[in-house]
């Protein structure tokens, strides 16, 4: 490996308590640097005996923000997109009915890293398009029982609309639980108020997530404890409505503290369900129960869709036998919603030698259909996907918006087409808004291939790539859109063709389709001239054309267009095929502008080649920063990206006759211009 494109991605999460650095002001390193994880903790007291390895045993009751050393690490910056729901892309996906609640396990308990890792095999979830809320699922009786979602995961689901949960594990007591910790949770001060309820609500404040997920399954309960469980949860519940979080509850614990799974809302857990916001129903289900279950959520005054069907999905994923039509039947009203326990499995069935296409291509299965086109679904595919019954929703509804088609991990690091760092990463929080609908695609043709592609990028880790031999004018829908078409609107398409040759139009759409599943009534733009291979290509009709590393990158007016963008996608046009060709970016924009630079750079830690990073973070608008090494040599080494305000780097090195390291901060704004740099050096 080049030493000089070697990187450390690990980047850094939210310095939401580190105070701002006076102008001038440069302290030294007081502490050794340590990597940070993902927090989690026991409700109060701690297990006997001694923790293993690399697990740290933490009381949520003692957890105070400023004694939180990890705590800028883990720290979300991102806040939560607002949604909308444009048309539905087939006949069959329904709005306003059945919803999707995702239980994941996105690393271990303890040792999770706070901030991404040096490896693309990760669970790097896009389909946000239709998950309601997600869980961060994990927790166990030697580690920890209570789970803080890490930034990266929050960023991105926030990015998309979605809102995160942390997760209250009780665990059965096959599993190590111990009745002690239910009690030690649901425990009451002097007042009779819940302390462990107030110290939840202000975690999930300080980290920037969004409520908590709460699974009482420790046996041996009375009906004391199941009134103590209640009024926790109410007051839980109150607490975390002023905050702007939530509540789910597990169908576990019933009201009279036993632990019995019901399968069903019905009188044993029904107090909860209405403590709570909504309520996972255990797999124990049947078509009956949910029917019963959905029609009880009625007469509460309650939405049967606050109701999440569990489906196991973490030993067959798509391959599982699931009773659809108990949950989502097609010829009638969604029964409740749906909660996925466990859909990681995308990635975990697959082989160890898993690339990132691969974990992609299980994914689009699982969400999309056997068709991977959720614009024709196959009525005959035994796994009724996501896509087919629950209509797709969108965060685009602004300007200026760009994305580089960035899933959050990858093989190497791009900017501007060329690589940067040939080690592998993943870092969800640097995750663009994807596309919801993947992939829809309109030919009288043989339907390329299309797909997120890991070979080659414009910037971060991917594009997307078509592939096929486009016989007929074939329509990639990108985004559904809110995006006011200003005078001055234009789009910008980055693009390379690799092989045969194709004519390029942008396709926009100022209205919705006429119904479900028609095609929105785009216009189309042209691009460029047929476009052979990685030749150049030459500015017609007023479009710009910029050409980097093989790249155009071109600027369309929307030119006679008005109201509102409601649908962007291209349409690709053959005259030598096979064609391959790649989307390494889009925006759309006015004009174009240089984010503010952060200040205060600063190391807080340092232990050889292993530093702590922190800054102030700059003015307006920013995507993420980004982090530089200048070599004696005068040339940049990329090191990582973040979105947050602090950053750990790891195993550092000094070059041959360096005395010191240099550092270089930038902000990345929204169309991925970046600031004048910030610097601090580290004498070694």
């Amino acid at each position: 490996m080049n030493p000089t494109r070697r990187t450390v991605l690990i980047a850094g999460a939210a310095a939401a308590l580190l105070p701002p650095l006076p102008a001038g002001a440069a302290p030294k390193a007081a502490a050794p640097a340590t990597p940070p994880y993902a927090s989690y903790w026991y409700p109060d007291s701690l297990p006997s005996g001694t923790p293993g390895t690399g697990i740290t045993w933490r009381s949520l009751k003692s957890w105070a923000a400023d004694g939180d050393a990890d705590l800028a690490f883990n720290a979300a910056s991102v806040p939560l997109a607002p949604r909308f729901t444009p048309t539905p892309v087939n006949g069959t996906a329904r709005s306003g009915q059945a919803r999707i609640q995702s239980l994941v396990s996105f690393g271990p308990t303890a040792g999770n890293p706070s901030q991404g890792s040096a490896t693309a095999d990760y669970y790097a979830l896009t389909h946000w398009a239709y998950v309601d809320e997600l869980v961060f699922w994990g927790g166990s009786s030697g580690e920890g029982l209570i789970l803080a979602p890490n930034a990266p995961i929050v960023d991105a689901a926030h990015r998309h609309g979605v809102p995160v949960l942390g997760n209250i594990f009780l665990p059965p007591v096959a599993y190590g639980g111990q009745l002690q910790w239910t009690r030690d949770l649901v425990q009451k001060d002097s007042s009779g108020h819940y302390p462990l309820a107030a110290q939840l609500v202000a975690v999930a404040a300080a980290y920037g997530f969004d409520g908590w997920f709460v699974n009482a399954e420790t046996g041996g309960g009375n009906a004391a404890l199941g009134a103590d469980m209640l009024g926790f949860v109410k007051e839980l519940k109150s607490l975390a409505a002023t905050r702007g979080q939530r509540v789910t509850w597990y169908d576990a614990m019933t009201v009279n503290g036993t632990v019995s799974w019901q399968g069903a809302l019905n009188s044993q857990n029904q107090a909860f369900f209405q403590a709570a916001d909504d309520m996972f129903v255990d797999f124990r289900w049947s078509a009956s129960t949910l029917a019963s279950s959905g029609t009880k959520a009625d007469q509460l005054g309650r939405s049967r869709y606050e109701l999440w069907a569990g489906v196991d999905v973490e030993s067959n994923g798509s391959n599982t036998s699931v009773s659809w039509d108990a949950i989502v039947p097609s010829s009638k009203a969604h029964v409740t919603s749906i909660g996925f326990y466990r859909p990681e499995w995308t990635r975990n069935h697959l082989p160890a030698s898993r690339a990132p296409g691969d974990f992609h291509a299980a994914d689009d299965r699982f969400w999309t259909g056997r068709s991977l086109d959720p614009s024709r679904p196959d009525a005959s595919d035994p796994w009724r996907a996501p896509a087919v019954s629950v209509a797709d929703r969108s965060t685009v509804s602004g300007a200026p918006f760009a994305s580089v088609f960035n899933t959050g991990h990858g093989l190497r690091w791009y900017e501007a087409g060329a690589v940067t760092s040939d080690t592998p990463w993943n870092h969800l929080g640097l995750q663009d808004r994807l596309p919801s609908r993947r992939w829809a695609v309109r030919t009288e043709g043989e339907r390329p291939a299309v797909s997120f592609d890991f070979a080659d990028a414009w910037r971060g880790g991917s594009s997307v790539l078509v592939d096929g031999e486009l016989d007929e004018p074939t329509t990639v829908e990108l985004y559904a859109t809110r995006l006011p078409i200003a005078v001055d609107t234009v789009v910008e398409l980055t693009h390379r063709t690799d092989a045969g040759a194709v004519n390029v139009e942008l396709a926009v759409a100022t209205a919705e389709p006429s119904g479900p599943g028609a095609t929105p009534p785009y216009t189309y733009l042209p691009v460029n001239s047929v476009n052979k291979g990685r030749r150049g290509v030459r500015a017609h009709g007023g479009v710009a054309v910029n050409s980097v590393n093989g790249w155009q990158t071109v600027a369309v007016p929307l030119t006679g267009l008005s109201g509102s963008v409601h649908a962007i996608g291209v349409r690709l046009t053959a005259t030598d095929g096979p064609v391959k060709w790649r989307l390494g970016g889009l925006a759309v924009r006015e004009t174009i502008g240089t984010p503010a630079a952060p200040s205060g750079l600063r190391i807080t830690a340092a232990s050889g080649g292993d530093l702590r990073l922190a800054w102030n973070p700059a003015p307006g608008g920013i995507r993420h920063y980004t982090l530089h090494r200048l070599l004696p040599d005068g040339t940049r080494r990329f090191l990582g990206a973040t979105g947050q305000r602090a950053y750990f780097l790891a195993g550092l090195q000094p070059q041959q006759g360096e005395s010191q390291a240099q550092f270089e901060l930038r902000a990345v704004g929204e169309l991925y211009t970046s600031s004048d740099p910030v610097t601090v050096t580290h004498t070694w």
